[in-house]
């Protein structure tokens, strides 16, 4: 997994491309795991978002892990997510016996030693956490933090303008079916006025010849 800025920069370019071509949002978040994973050659990426409540995160979309792992359990706001939802990157030497990771038993058996987990933010806010995870134990350098962290910034950013589209298409939308329905009326009120004449008014009758 050792990386140097170089590749990095280049891969933040092409995960930046990646990302203003999707047009859905679950395209989108598996866009997202999917680069981080394969840039950082690790062995799996998941991105949880927060519930309203703001104390468990729900494994929206995840790359590399099995699904007998994603349906492991809740990820309630324990010691490292509380942390990270303050917006401090935590990393996990070794997580089958880090006392900090709730499910260090399904971990090992899921085969993960370390683990990063950088918060995703959304104007100063955390909306969710995007998670990296490796095979092999592993210290995680400043640069792949910096990294994950900006995909992480990328992606709330491209989610929300994703929305904003969405919002912009409906109204569109809404827009279009109402011009039509307008134009209808409209042509309806012509064809009326040429087959009904107003009340009171004579047919003019030109007589031959004149």
């Amino acid at each position: 997994m050792t990386k140097d800025r170089r590749d990095y920069y280049e891969r933040v370019y092409e995960v930046a491309s990646i990302l203003n071509s999707e047009r859905s949002p679950r395209a989108l978040l598996r866009s997202i795991v999917e680069s981080v994973a394969k840039a950082t050659e690790a062995k799996a990426c998941s991105l949880m978002l927060l519930t309203a409540e703001r104390d468990v995160l729900l494994h929206t979309v995840a790359y590399g892990l099995s699904d007998w792992y994603l349906r492991k359990g809740p990820v309630t706001v324990g010691k490292i997510i509380s942390d990270v939802l303050e917006g401090k990157p935590m990393a996990v030497l070794d997580a089958p016996t880090d006392e900090r990771v709730l499910y260090r038993e399904q971990a090992k058996k899921e085969g993960i030693a370390s683990m990063l987990s950088v918060p995703m933010r959304l104007r100063g806010e955390v909306m969710g956490v995007l998670r990296v995870y490796t095979a092999r134990p592993y210290r995680f350098t400043k640069d792949d933090i910096r990294f994950v962290e900006t995909i992480a910034n990328l992606g709330a950013v491209a989610l929300e303008s994703l929305r904003a589209y969405d919002i912009i298409q409906k109204d569109y939308e809404t827009f279009r079916r109402e011009m039509i329905q307008w134009r209808a009326e409209l042509d309806d009120e012509w064809m009326m006025g040429d087959l009904v004449k107003p009340p009171g008014e004579e047919e003019i009758k030109i007589p031959p010849g004149g």
